[in-house]
């Protein structure tokens, strides 16, 4: 019953999309009736795709298993928690939620934007209606969550043991927001361009869907980050992997089209960029929803592997840029006459930046689809990993940081630079600290020194604003100063990272001239859908300082697959990581050790940026 109310929900929240499409046509002249009938049927269409997506949730809570979603996803031993949002990990439930996360944005913009104009917020519903009416098609006839399968199976197939994990699970929900939120940014950019209304007003306006995109997706990437931290032990952040990389591209985008609305919004200059940004933003949202969907990446991330499905969101993808190339190129009146920027200003400082995270955008949008399309053209199959990407984007991350350090410094227009002092000060202090680590450790001594002494550049230049400045400007303040402490995070952990690979029987110890590993024993559990086995290791330092980890392998009964789970001590300082796993047809256990310092200050250097965000987005000042 769950299922069928679910699939007819779905049917008339699509006939509720082409009624008010409808209207929007009709009423695009004449809008006075705008408010007491669109926003109502926005409203019930936001009720009815809601009512579809609870329809699924109780189906994977009931183990109703006469639905295929439910029966390819689930298992009646699943806990609660996993069965909630299993409803999500998998292909056609996770774009049942960006259905739902798109209705629900349009109702909120209409609700929030009562003092714009009616042909600017009909043109807008116009624009977003088209995405979703896509959107319901694609599941309707594609990938339905309701498909019914008869004779009704007494079990499900379950769902895969790595996705069963707390920040998984509402990772993708706070992922689709950041994604979904870029869709209310395009169709609204469209719109204020076919009107001739991008203004310093709808800057301040559309400032805030920008921010709350920005932070949403903030925070994806970092839960997702996490999660494949310590669920998928391989000892770090981030691997470069293609859905990391088509979620970090629209982050890029978003952060450049933020910055541009701020100059956009100052000095109304930059239209172009900021038409531009938006479209890139939700065009690379919408990629990453093809390749992730279609299959074509090869990653644990990948939840389909039908052309058809492929096909179609490339086909819907292409119309809705030809769309918005085709509104720039005949609507766009530029009213920037020739506006020169002083050299030694914040707007230049911004601009520099831009096309440095544009870039780092390139390379990345490269690394990413290249090694599809020579697969397509060739046949022949190539992995980028980060050797690439470390070349192309180390040696201009370096001029990147020093230009960020000094351009919140800057004024408006004409500036000129302030307290010389501190800024020769904070060059030669972090030049002195860096060759001083550097020197102690392998590697590349010219390039590391130069990139750690910005990175120390940027770190002191920003704790100087954070705590000179005080509450003046805090959002900025805590965001860049969250930054500086993210990329000077990182650098340290890979320049002071260990890692010990090493196959151990119980009983047995390991040791090298700086650590003891020493291999208990191990003993097992049944949990409720998982048999565990519990290694138990003792590791002793140059201080003799004893510390025991227990990693864990998991072998879950459906699907029957062994999992690895670290086991992580985390302090201010370093995080102990260790993981095992069976060696085939032998009695050695693989044992990995590592470890990684300053863990723990990339994750608090993320929520600082997302803070700051967050502090900017209910900034009095800000409002519209």
């Amino acid at each position: 019953m769950a299922s069928l109310i679910g699939f007819y929900s779905l049917i008339f929240g699509l006939c509720l999309s082409l009624i008010i499409v409808f209207f929007s046509i009709k009423n695009f002249r004449n809008s006075s009736i705008f408010d007491k009938k669109i926003i109502s049927l926005t409203f019930f269409q936001f009720f009815f795709v809601s009512l579809s997506f609870f329809g699924l949730i109780f189906s994977f809570i009931n183990s109703d298993f006469s639905n295929e979603t439910v029966f390819n996803h689930s298992h009646t031993t699943k806990p609660l928690f996993y069965k909630i949002s299993g409803t999500w990990g998998n292909h056609e439930g996770s774009l049942l939620l960006w259905l739902l996360v798109l209705t629900l944005f349009i109702f909120l913009f209409l609700l929030k934007t009562k003092k714009q104009t009616k042909q600017y917020r009909n043109l807008t519903l116009l624009i977003q209606q088209i995405i979703i009416i896509g959107f319901f098609i694609f599941l309707i006839k594609t990938s339905s969550p309701f498909n019914y399968i008869f004779p009704v199976p007494m079990e499900g197939l379950g769902l895969n043991p790595i996705l069963q994990d707390p920040a998984l699970a509402i990772h993708p929900p706070i992922l689709y927001l950041g994604y979904v939120g870029s869709s209310i940014i395009f169709s609204s950019t469209l719109a204020a361009t076919s009107l001739n209304y991008i203004s310093k007003e709808w800057a301040k306006h559309i400032k805030k869907w920008v921010l709350v995109s920005w932070i949403f997706l903030t925070l994806g990437i970092l839960l997702g980050s996490i999660w494949a931290y310590y669920e998928l032990g391989w000892g770090g952040f981030w691997f470069w992997d293609p859905v990391e990389n088509v979620s970090l591209m629209p982050w890029l985008a978003l952060t450049t089209l933020f910055h541009c609305i701020l100059i956009l919004e100052k000095r109304l200059i930059l239209t172009s960029w900021v038409i531009i940004l938006s479209i890139s933003t939700f065009t690379l949202s919408m990629c990453g929803t093809f390749l992730v969907r279609s299959g074509i990446l090869n990653s644990v991330h990948t939840f389909a592997n039908d052309p058809e499905r492929g096909l179609f969101i490339l086909i819907f993808l292409f119309g809705l840029i030809f769309l918005s190339i085709f509104i720039f190129l005949f609507f766009h009146k530029s009213d920037e006459k020739n506006y020169n920027f002083f050299w030694l200003s914040k707007e230049t400082s911004i601009l520099i930046n831009n096309w440095f995270m544009m870039y780092f955008l390139t390379v990345i949008l490269i690394g990413t689809l290249y090694p599809i399309f020579l697969e397509v053209i060739s046949s022949e199959k190539i992995s980028v990993g980060p050797p690439f990407y470390n070349k192309l984007i180390i040696p201009f991350l370096i001029p990147f940081l020093f230009v960020m350090a000094i351009g919140p410094k800057l004024k408006w227009i004409n500036s000129d630079l302030e307290n010389k002092f501190f800024l020769v000060l904070f060059l030669i202090i972090s030049i002195l600290i860096s060759y001083f680590i550097i020197k102690n450790f392998n590697g590349d001594f010219l390039i590391n020194t130069i990139l750690l002494s910005s990175a120390f550049y940027l770190f002191f230049s920003t704790s100087k604003d954070f705590l000179v400045r005080g509450f003046k400007n805090l959002s900025q303040n805590l965001a860049h100063f969250g930054f500086s402490l993210l990329i000077l995070s990182i650098l340290l952990n890979n320049i002071f990272s260990t890692e010990i690979i090493t196959n151990l029987k119980i009983g047995e110890t390991f040791q090298s001239e700086k650590i003891k590993i020493n291999f208990e024993s191990i003993k097992s559990k049944n949990i409720k859908n998982y048999d565990v086995i519990i290694g138990k290791f003792n590791i002793k330092n140059l201080n003799n300082n004893i510390e025991v980890l227990k990693p864990e392998l998991r072998i879950y009964n459906q699907p029957n697959i062994v999992t690895s789970e670290a086991d992580i001590k985390t302090n201010l300082f370093t995080d102990k990581f260790m993981t095992m796993n069976l060696v085939q047809n032998q009695d050695y256990f693989n044992i990995r050790y590592q470890n990684k310092p300053f863990m723990i200050w990339i994750w608090l250097s993320v929520l600082l940026i997302s803070f700051g965000g967050i502090i900017s987005l209910f900034n009095k000042r800000n409002e519209n």
